[in-house]
């Protein structure tokens, strides 16, 4: 029988109400005693490195959750982290920078509802979760929720009260649940064998990374007013990369940043196939102009987590763009 590591971390799963709205209160263990048939799947341990609603997750917390990971790793065949949806999508992918090449599976859940709830979809979450969990064709650092299997960099919560609350973006989804089956559509990525290589483990990350949403008349002037706080800009920009041009006065700041020694990496607003600075005037500038990397199909929220882990490492231009650009866990379709 494999044994799993379950790392709780709060979230709604965990959630009971007091008066003053829903708050984590129920350990790992006793939210794993709500769920039947859980014991049949593997030996169970836990461990509760922090409780928390997950909109106070942090950069450190995922350090600490990635943590865990390294120093349980050895001792367990896989590991599910309990956490709360609304920045699920965050620790997935910064896990997955952090624990690169893991042949042990990493899997993140939670719930819409708290496992308290008479109408929950915590239990079946959380059992799939383990189940997922203890199949051998499993690796690396996924979300398991409702019914699907979405890798780590490519989550993201569309829906914040349906129990399919998450999507698999510009990627396909790695496996399906059902009932007590992990099905794996044929082709899939990463469900083959195991390579052998050893994980590769991480601890450092670069907190001053923030993402810019263009909306019309938003002034370039806001480039400067970020410079002394963050090392980083995630432009999310209009269409398939377009970036204004009213008098050159973006471009100028854009510039200046880069110029800097500061980094922009450009993405788009819009959710899905990702993006193209090389198709309208209004992008083609920034192309291929060095200290700015192109976001591509990439997830924001991946974005920001791999930019943080590649200023985490090194500050050296090449280095920081040979790094963004090579993919991991499946972040980026290569071109």
């Amino acid at each position: 029988m494999k044994r799993i590591l379950m790392i709780a971390t709060g979230g709604t799963i965990a959630s009971t109400e007091d008066g003053s709205g829903l708050a984590p209160t129920m350990t790992g263990r006793e939210l794993a005693r709500q769920v039947p048939l859980l014991d049949t799947l593997c030996e169970l341990d836990f461990v509760q490195p922090m409780n928390i609603d997950s909109t106070n997750m942090r950069p450190d917390d995922w350090l600490r959750v990635a943590h865990v990971v390294r120093t349980s790793y050895d001792d367990h065949d896989g590991f599910v982290v309990l956490h709360g949806t609304d920045t699920m999508a965050y620790t997935a992918a910064a896990l997955s920078y952090l624990v690169q090449d893991s042949e042990k599976p990493i899997v993140l859940t939670g719930s819409q509802q708290p496992m308290a709830n008479p109408f929950t979809d915590a239990k079946l979450n959380l059992y799939q979760s383990v189940l997922y969990a203890c199949d051998d064709a499993s690796r690396d650092v996924s979300v398991v929720f409702g019914g699907k299997v979405i890798c780590g960099t490519r989550a993201r919560k569309q829906r914040t009260m349906s129990f399919n609350a998450f999507t698999s973006m510009n990627y396909p989804s790695l496996a399906y649940l059902r009932g007590d089956r992990v099905v794996r559509p044929a082709g899939t990525v990463g469900a083959g064998e195991k390579d052998g290589r050893p994980p590769r483990f991480f601890d450092s990350l670069d907190e001053r990374v923030i993402v810019l949403k263009l909306t019309p008349e938003l002034g370039p002037e806001i480039f400067g007013l970020l410079r002394d706080a963050y090392d980083a800009v995630i432009l999310e920009t209009f269409g398939i990369g377009g970036i204004p041009d009213y008098d050159g006065a973006f471009q100028r700041a854009i510039f200046d940043w880069v110029g800097s020694g500061r980094t922009l990496v450009v993405t788009t607003q819009v959710p899905e196939e990702g993006l193209d600075l090389g198709i309208y005037e209004v992008g083609r500038a920034y192309a291929n102009k060095e200290g700015i990397l192109r976001g591509d199909d990439m997830t924001t929220e991946a974005l920001v987590a791999k930019t943080m882990w590649v200023l985490g490492q090194t500050r050296d231009p090449a280095e920081v763009a040979r790094l963004f650009y090579e993919p991991v866990n499946h972040d980026r379709v290569p071109r």
